[in-house]
């Protein structure tokens, strides 16, 4: 009992030295900043399946405590030669969210960090277009798979398919997913009022299962979307739904107009606050408020929302 008494005497005793030392306006600032590098990748993180292995790296710390705590000799040795090789071991651990976060500062581009705005006009004839060329395949159960880019990047997505340049029409959209093209398969990339790539390969992970039973195509938007803040639009083969993932949350059973209403609720928004840094503030608080189950206003209209869960917890 003692131990413990002087462990948290001297924890606070530390917590008021470092208090006492904010003696100007550049600690607040340092503060702040670190603040929001850990808000930013906590965020990031949830996105993704790594939140169980930060679980276990905390639980890890709660361990060590305790050993020094108690004075396990043995124990707090072992726990020192893992501590010292802690920064080799993240690495390793999230060497896929490092890799992603550092193709993204590297490839973006210059009119993404200075921002001057999308014409609203082209995004409205975009989600037209697309609305009507997802009204006609549905209707004929053609599939396809449509990813809007926001402000994630996309290049490897990109390079992974066929590069075009064409603008977004209904004629084009068909063309491209109409079942004996040459460009069917795979997904296609719109950035803006242009279609940027076509047959793109989307990555999945093994672990994400669904509510419902659904296809390749189905799983590919949730996974890309989670990873990701792209909106992706799906047309079932097998019963000609339409369906959209956001944020790792995909919702079926659209009707054209709510479609419309969707697309044009993220990427219109984006234009609005696009423009300054305040609108990437106020995105940045919005997704951070928002995980990967919750519903938006959109979950209220009939469908639903099928949330992504994972297997250890079904299990």
């Amino acid at each position: 009992m003692e131990n413990i008494q002087n462990a948290v005497s001297s924890f606070f005793q530390s917590l008021a030295g470092v208090l006492s030392g904010f003696d100007s306006i550049t600690d607040i600032l340092d503060v702040l900043l670190v603040a929001v590098v850990i808000y930013v990748l906590i965020v990031q993180l949830r996105k993704t399946q790594s939140v169980h292995m930060i679980r276990g790296l905390m639980l890890m710390a709660v361990l060590y405590f305790v050993v020094v705590l108690f004075r396990m000799q043995t124990s707090k040795f072992i726990f020192d030669y893992l501590i010292r090789d802690l920064l080799l071991i993240i690495v390793i651990v999230f060497s896929n969210e490092i890799r992603h976060a550092l193709e993204h500062m590297g490839h973006s581009r210059f009119h993404k960090l200075f921002p001057i705005g999308r014409d609203e006009t082209e995004i409205t004839n975009t989600v037209n277009a697309t609305v009507r060329a997802c009204a006609s395949m549905s209707e004929d159960k053609i599939g396809s798979l449509i990813v809007f880019r926001r402000m994630s990047n996309l290049g490897e997505l990109e390079r992974s398919g066929v590069y075009i340049d064409a603008k977004v029409t209904t004629e084009m959209l068909c063309s491209i997913f109409f079942p004996k093209a040459a460009l069917h398969d795979g997904a296609i990339v719109i950035d803006g009022d242009r279609i940027t790539a076509a047959r793109c390969i989307v990555s999945m992970k093994n672990d994400i299962v669904v509510t419902e039973k659904v296809g390749t195509r189905h799983r590919a938007a949730i996974a890309l979307s989670q990873s990701t803040d792209a909106v992706v639009v799906v047309t079932s083969e097998e019963t000609g739904i339409i369906s959209i993932a956001v944020d790792g949350v995909l919702r079926r059973g659209l009707t054209a107009s709510e479609l419309r209403e969707i697309l044009n609720g993220y990427l219109l928004q984006d234009t609005s606050e696009s423009d300054g840094f305040s609108g990437k503030i106020k995105k940045l608080i919005r997704r951070g408020g928002r995980g990967n189950g919750r519903k938006d206003d959109d979950s209220q209209k009939e469908g639903g929302w099928d949330t992504i869960q994972e297997k250890s917890e079904e299990e």
